[in-house]
């Protein structure tokens, strides 16, 4: 079933179901209200035949004295003496006698009560009252009142009947409402699938979704799907980009070890020549080693586990002409790839710093950070290039030297690890999250725990 019809057939249930649990609850309430009034009834004119037999017997026997109606009916009233012999008795009865056993309890126990018989065929209500001893000729007997029941279960099924009709009513009443609403609701989504799937056959991360009137939820679905093409299309950008650079960045070295091989095969060797040959593949196999560890970062690929000291990793490049100045801070990462972005880092002030100046290598924590960072005495990038420079291929020099990869590479490390990297000035920076080992707590917990004092 499609959404629409599975919606409109749960609105159609539900109001049923509510309706009819209502229509329920009334019926049980109205049933108990008319039971009760016949019940009421029943006792009043029970009351109304004793104090005629108290004040004035003589009436009992008068032809209709007894004749009153209960609701829309006429009720049956019969009076017995304490033998159970009929004293009087209501023309509503006719030639009926009703069962002398109603009065038999009450005129043995002397309390009245309600019972339901059958009478004639019919379901009748019955009341039935003791006499005391001063009522005339029924002294000591009873009074019963009866009526039929079937007003009273007329009214029930009429309501039962309207429950129904009306329970009926509502749901396709609702129904229809909700076929209405989703009708116009699922409107826009109708376009977005269409849309969607001419983006699908024609594979043009160019288009977009049609945008909803409405800022209701089904606008900001096209609004975040838009924004997701937007993104797809700027990676799938990127990527053209970045194949278009490989390859111009390969056309270079290829082109030069092709024009050696050859002039090796037409005229043989020379050292000069061996030089440019090894010089041609070694710029290659560089390049393809920073392509494969960029797309390595790039995809998230590698060991995410290991506990690292970077004050450790930052002692480890000691050498003439490098500072190092490096706490003990950790993080959770891999190491290997952050050795290599530290590397990279500082072939980087290698290459643009001044010749001879020096290179220092600084690791601290900072609110929880953890900061590595590598300064030269250089000016560092011109203003505006401070972005520029992680870009992948970038050079600020188009001198050939370096594959352009080296800071893309560390910016892809720093963010694999949930961290960033930039620029200030000569110093670049990578911000990671600093790991808290648990002997850093252990003073903060001694400390705690003297000033207690004896318990």
């Amino acid at each position: 079933m499609s959404l629409r019809a599975r919606t409109i057939l749960a609105a159609a249930t539900a109001t049923l179901v509510a309706v009819i649990v209502l229509g329920l609850a009334v019926d049980i309430l109205i049933a108990r209200d008319l039971r009760r009034g016949l019940d009421h009834s029943l006792r009043t004119r029970a009351a109304e035949t004793a104090q005629l037999a108290s004040s004035a017997p003589a009436l009992l026997t008068t032809p209709g004295a007894l004749d009153s109606p209960v609701g829309a009916t006429q009720a049956m009233v019969e009076v017995v003496d304490k033998q159970g012999r009929i004293v009087a008795r209501s023309l509503s009865l006719g030639g009926r006698v009703l069962p002398r056993e109603l009065a038999s309890a009450a005129i043995a126990n002397g309390r009245g009560g309600y019972r339901t018989v059958t009478f004639d065929d019919r379901t009748l209500r019955v009341y039935v009252a003791p006499l005391g001893t001063f009522a005339g000729p029924a002294g000591g007997g009873a009074v019963i009142v009866a009526a039929a029941t079937a007003d009273v279960a007329e009214t029930i099924s009429t309501l039962h009947a309207l429950t129904l009709a009306a329970a009926l009513t509502a749901a396709l009443v609702g129904a229809i409402a909700v076929a209405l609403l989703m009708r116009g609701a699922l409107r826009p989504l109708v376009r977005l699938s269409r849309g969607a799937g001419e983006i699908e056959r024609t594979g043009d991360p160019s288009l977009r979704l049609p945008q909803p009137d409405r800022d209701d939820e089904v606008g900001r679905l096209a609004t975040t799907l838009n924004a997701m093409l937007e993104s797809l299309e700027r990676a799938r950008e990127s990527e053209r980009r970045f194949l278009a650079d490989a390859s111009h960045e390969l056309r270079t070295p290829l082109t030069a070890l092709r024009g050696n091989v050859a002039h090796l095969a037409r005229h043989g060797s020379s050292p000069d020549l061996i030089a440019d040959l090894e010089a041609d593949a070694e710029r290659i196999a560089r390049l393809a080693d920073d392509l494969l560890a960029l797309s390595r970062e790039e995809s998230g690929a590698g060991a995410q586990g290991q506990e690292v000291d970077l004050g450790a990793l930052a002692s480890a490049v000691e050498a003439p002409g490098i500072e190092v100045a490096a706490e003990p801070v950790w993080v959770v990462g891999d190491r290997p790839a952050l050795e290599r972005a530290l590397s990279n880092l500082v072939e980087n002030a290698r290459r643009h710093g001044p010749p001879g100046g020096r290179i220092r290598v600084d690791v601290h924590p900072v609110d929880g950070l953890a900061l590595l960072e590598v300064e030269d005495d250089g000016p560092g990038p011109a203003q505006g290039e401070e972005r520029l420079v992680f870009e992948r291929f970038w050079r600020a020099q188009p001198d050939g030297r370096g594959s352009g990869l080296g800071l893309a590479i560390v910016k892809a490390t720093a963010e694999r690890h949930g961290g960033r990297a930039f620029v200030t000035g000569s110093r670049f920076t990578i911000e990671l999250p600093a790991l808290r080992k648990a002997s850093e707590n252990e003073g903060t917990v001694v400390d705690e725990s003297n000033q207690k004092g004896p318990s």
